[in-house]
Order: structure tokens, then sequence, then C-alpha cells
């Protein structure tokens, strides 16, 4: 078991999440339309309500492009959004400037090997349980929760403690 490195929590003013994988289980079902649909965990969602109302931020940074994921970060008031990411640095870039951080104030959870580089640069880097080995060996924290079934508010619930939040 993994300790929670609430020491790097306590700085982070950002959580950046991947979509895939992490705020939905990864699974992609087809209609015979061909239209893409997934499913996200409401504790997640009030996860990441719960650090804006204390005054940190939430960005999205995902590599597929989804009306579904347009539909839900706009639900919970996350302004951060950047889909159709292949190179994730360039988002990550852009708001790191926008919001005038450092790496070490920003926290970036994902799952897989486009997440790489995004995870080794973070302040605190996070993966699911369910994230490939080589993922989870690069990582300062692994939630017990796989992806999509409440690992973000996993997250969000471990900084907020950390930041003296609960």
């Amino acid at each position: 078991m993994m300790l929670f490195p609430g020491k790097k929590a306590r700085k982070i003013q950002l959580l950046i999440l991947d979509v895939d994988g992490i705020l939905t289980s990864g699974r992609l079902f087809y209609a015979a339309n061909g239209e893409v649909s997934v499913g996200f965990h409401v504790h997640d969602g009030l996860g990441m309500k719960q650090l804006q109302q204390n005054g940190m931020e939430v960005a999205i940074i995902t590599a597929r492009q989804s009306d579904a994921v347009a539909k839900r970060m706009q639900d919970l008031g996350i302004q951060h959004v950047f889909q159709g990411q292949h190179d994730k640095e360039i988002a990550f870039n852009k708001i790191k400037q926008q919001l005038q951080l450092e790496d070490s104030q920003i926290a970036y959870m994902g799952d897989d090997l486009p997440d790489l580089p995004l995870l080794k640069r973070a302040g605190l880097s996070v993966t699911v349980k369910n994230a490939p080995k080589m993922i989870r060996r690069e990582v300062d924290w692994i939630t017990r929760a796989p992806g999509g079934e409440g690992a973000v508010r996993e997250l969000c619930d471990r900084i907020l403690q950390a930041k003296g939040g609960f």
C-alpha cells in the first residue's frame, strides 16, 4: 500500500485529469449509428466541485473529442477543457502559464502512455489501480478505486484533507 504524499498535496492549486480510464471506465460504447457513449460517476463530479469551492482549479486534458465530455464539464463548471489533445504537454503548458503556476502546484491524474510526460512533470502524479503496471510504477500515488468508479473523488478528498479542508 502506497502512502498518500500529503506534503506534495498541500501545494496543489490545480488538478488536471485525463478522461478515458480516469473519469470513465475507459470503455467506449458504440451505437449502431456510430455514436459513442461513456458514463461518469457522480461522486467524481462532487469531488471536483468541492475542490473548486475550496479555491482550486480543475482542468481536463484528453486526446479524444466528445460532446459528452463537453456537456459534463459544462455541468460541473469546469472552464479549462482541452479535448483532441494528442500532445498533452501543449495544453499543460498553456493552462500552467494562464494560471501562473509551477509544476509543483499541479496534480495530474492519468492512466496510460499518453499521460506519462505529464505524470513525470506534475508536482503530484496519480493513477488508478487498474492502470498498466508501467504507469503505476511512475506515480506518487495509486487510488484504491478503478477509473470511472470514484477514483477522482478519492483523490479530491485526499487533497482536501491534506490542505486541511476536511
